[in-house]
C-alpha cells in the first residue's frame, strides 16, 4: 500500500512538472536572428520621462473674486449713454456710462450751500480771531465761534464724498464749485484696467441706485477648479503641474479643498494660470491633466511594451541572445504611453512591438520557432 501511494505521489509531481514551465523563473529568452527577424517584433529605446501623470480630470476655467468686479449706478436715473460692448477692454476711468441723474442736481445745491456758509463762517472765524487776541471778545465766544466754523468745514467734506460716492470726480467738483453750474449728468467710470465679461442695461433704460451695469474682469490670471475623486486626493499636492488638452497653457496647483462634494463625492483643486493667454475661456470646462516632476530616474514607454505576469509588469530589454525581462514599476499612464522605474540606465533597446509573442516563449505558451 505504501509503495502504490509512492507511485501516485511521484506521478503527480512529474505532472506538475509537466505543465509548469521552468521559463518562468528565468529572466532571459534566447532567440536566433533568423526568427527574430520573422516575429514581427520592433525595438525602441527609452525615453526620459521628466514628468510623471498623475491624474486626468475636467475642469472649468473661472476668474479669482479679487479679478472681478459689478459697475453699479451710483445714483437712480436714466441712462443715455453706454460706451462699451462685451467683450472690449477698457482702462481704469474711462467712462463706460453716462446717466440723467435728478437726485444728482440736489447733491450738488447742498454741496454748494455748505460751501457758501463755510466761507461766510471763514469770515467770522478770521474776525472773532482778531478780536480775541486784542482782548475785545471772550474767550467763550471765540470758542462758540471755531466750533460753528468747524462744523461748517465738517459740513463741506461730507457733501463733497457724497458727490464722490455719487461718481463725481475731484475735477468735476473743483468745476462745480468754481462755475457753481449744476449738472445731472452723471459720468460712470471703469473702476480698472480689464475686460468687459457682461452688460446688464441697455441706453434708454431708468435704473435704480445700486443697479448693476457691467462686469468687468482683469484676465492677467485665471483659475482652474478641478474635481478630483476623494480616493485621488492624497495623490495630488500643491505645486503639481497642470496640462490643458490642446492647449499650451499650463497650470499650478495652489489650493487642495477640505470638503467632498456629497453630490458627487469629489474635492475641489484650484489651479492658477499666471499671464495673458487666449486659449482657454471663462467659463469653459476643459479637460486637465495633474504631472509631478520625476525626482527619481523614471522613462517613457509604450503601452504595448509592457507585459503583465501575476500582478507585475514588465520590459523585454534586447541582448546579444535575445531579450532580458526586466521588472518595472508603473508610476503613471498618458494615453497609450506609461511612465516606468526599475532597474534601467536609459541607454537600453527594448520591445516596444510584439511583446504579446515574447511573453508566451517566456512563460511557455508556445513556440516562436
Amino acid at each position: 500500500m505504501k509503495a502504490y501511494q509512492f507511485l501516485l505521489l511521484l506521478n503527480f509531481t512529474g505532472c506538475a512538472m509537466l505543465f509548469c514551465p521552468p521559463v518562468i523563473a528565468e529572466n532571459t529568452i534566447q532567440i536566433s536572428q533568423d526568427y527574430f527577424n520573422n516575429l514581427g517584433v520592433s525595438l525602441g529605446r527609452l525615453e526620459t520621462a521628466k514628468q510623471i501623470p498623475v491624474l486626468t480630470a475636467p475642469a472649468k476655467v473661472v476668474i479669482p473674486p479679487t479679478q472681478e468686479y459689478i459697475v453699479s449706478a451710483s445714483q437712480a436715473g436714466l441712462i443715455t449713454k453706454l460706451n462699451a460692448a462685451i467683450g472690449d477692454k477698457v482702462k481704469k476711468g474711462d467712462v463706460l456710462v453716462q446717466l440723467n441723474s435728478p437726485d444728482l442736481l440736489s447733491m450738488q445745491r447742498l454741496y454748494l450751500k455748505s460751501v457758501s456758509d463755510m466761507q461766510l463762517g471763514s469770515l467770522t472765524y478770521h474776525r472773532d480771531k482778531k478780536l480775541l487776541g486784542e482782548g475785545v471778545i471772550a474767550e467763550r465766544r471765540w470758542q462758540e465761534t471755531s466750533s460753528q466754523y468747524n462744523a461748517f468745514v465738517y459740513d463741506v467734506n461730507e457733501r463733497k464724498q457724497l458727490l464722490k460716492i455719487a461718481g463725481m470726480s475731484d475735477g468735476e467738483i473743483d468745476s462745480l464749485g468754481k462755475t457753481h453750474q449744476l449738472n445731472s449728468l452723471l459720468n460712470v467710470h471703469a473702476p480698472i484696467s480689464g475686460t468687459v465679461i457682461d452688460r446688464m442695461a441697455v441706453a434708454g433704460e431708468r435704473v435704480d441706485i445700486l443697479a448693476p451695469l457691467y462686469r468687468l474682469a482683469n484676465l492677467n490670471e485665471l483659475w482652474l477648479e478641478i474635481n478630483i475623486p476623494h480616493e485621488r486626493i492624497g495623490s495630488i499636492k500643491t505645486g503639481d503641474q497642470v496640462l490643458i488638452e490642446n492647449s499650451p497653457v499650463t497650470a499650478q496647483i495652489t489650493l487642495l479643498g477640505q470638503s467632498v462634494n456629497p453630490k458627487n463625492q469629489t474635492l475641489l483643486a484650484r489651479a492658477s494660470i499666471k499671464g495673458i493667454q487666449s486659449s482657454v475661456r471663462v467659463g469653459q470646462t476643459v479637460n486637465t491633466q495633474i504631472v509631478r516632476s520625476s525626482v527619481n530616474a523614471a522613462f517613457k514607454v509604450p503601452n504595448t511594451a509592457i507585459a503583465q505576469n501575476e500582478g507585475k509588469a514588465f520590459i523585454f530589454i534586447r541582448n546579444q541572445t535575445g531579450f532580458k525581462i526586466s521588472p518595472v514599476t508603473i508610476i503613471g499612464k498618458q494615453g497609450e504611453e506609461s511612465v516606468i522605474s526599475g532597474d534601467l540606465s536609459g541607454d537600453e533597446d527594448i520591445a516596444i512591438k510584439g511583446a504579446v509573442a515574447l511573453k508566451a516563449k517566456w512563460l511557455g505558451l508556445g513556440s516562436i520557432e
